[in-house]
């Protein structure tokens, strides 16, 4: 059984939420940063640093996560939201997958099953304010086609620093009737041994080369 992250008034999410957009972003979300630039005084501040914390709006330090600033960027704001209650309430979409479509009656049934207590407990109700309160500002729908083409994708970089290029394949060019060539190309991604010494790297070139990338092999 869960213990859901909550706040005991949901309706300083939407305070703390809207703060964070029009706020810059912190070196650390900390109690004096929620208090004094979100206006969330007292206890109810050290609620809502620590809810920050557990929707992964920050690390245990309390550094901004990524969620933190893709939320204050309006183009992907509704689907940072949507990740951050995915991580937070991960418990009830183990239950059900589509936990954030679910109807007040069914969302309440199913935080009751997770946390164990009565359906008129506090924590239920707590939990379930919450949720819907983050809910206002979540979009659950899958990125368009437009937001994938924006989407570059790198080859990772060995700790060494060497990059090798992302598979690519490439047409030949068609002339006098022939076929169209095709060009495989892969990607070959190297632990490189923490050292600085110049003949480590040229023997561990030159048996990739021997062995790996042989004319021959084309």
């Amino acid at each position: 059984m869960a213990k859901l992250p909550y706040v005991t008034s949901s309706g300083n999410i939407e305070k703390a939420l809207t703060g964070i957009k029009s706020a810059a972003v912190p070196e650390r979300v900390t109690q004096d940063f929620v208090k004094t630039i979100l206006k969330i005084p007292g206890g109810s501040g050290d609620q809502m640093t620590a809810f920050l914390k557990k929707i992964d709006f920050a690390d245990g330090e309390g550094k901004p996560s990524r969620l933190y600033t893709q939320f204050r960027n309006p183009a992907s704001s509704g689907r940072a939201m949507a990740a951050a209650i995915r991580f937070a309430y991960q418990p009830l979409y183990v239950r059900n997958e589509y936990m954030h479509e679910l109807d007040d009656d069914d969302l309440i049934g199913l935080i009751v099953e997770e946390t164990g207590q009565p359906h008129d407990s506090s924590q239920v109700k707590y939990a379930f304010n919450c949720i819907k309160a983050l809910k206002n500002h979540a979009t659950f729908d899958q990125p368009n086609e437009a937001d994938a083409k924006n989407v570059e994708e790198v080859a990772p970089e060995t700790p060494g620093g060497f990059r090798f290029p992302s598979p690519s394949v490439q047409e030949g060019e068609k002339s006098n009737g022939q076929s169209i060539g095709l060009n495989l190309g892969y990607t070959i991604n190297l632990n490189l041994p923490a050292t600085s010494d110049q003949a480590v790297f040229n023997a561990i070139f030159k048996s990739l080369k021997e062995n790996l990338l042989r004319e021959d092999d084309a």
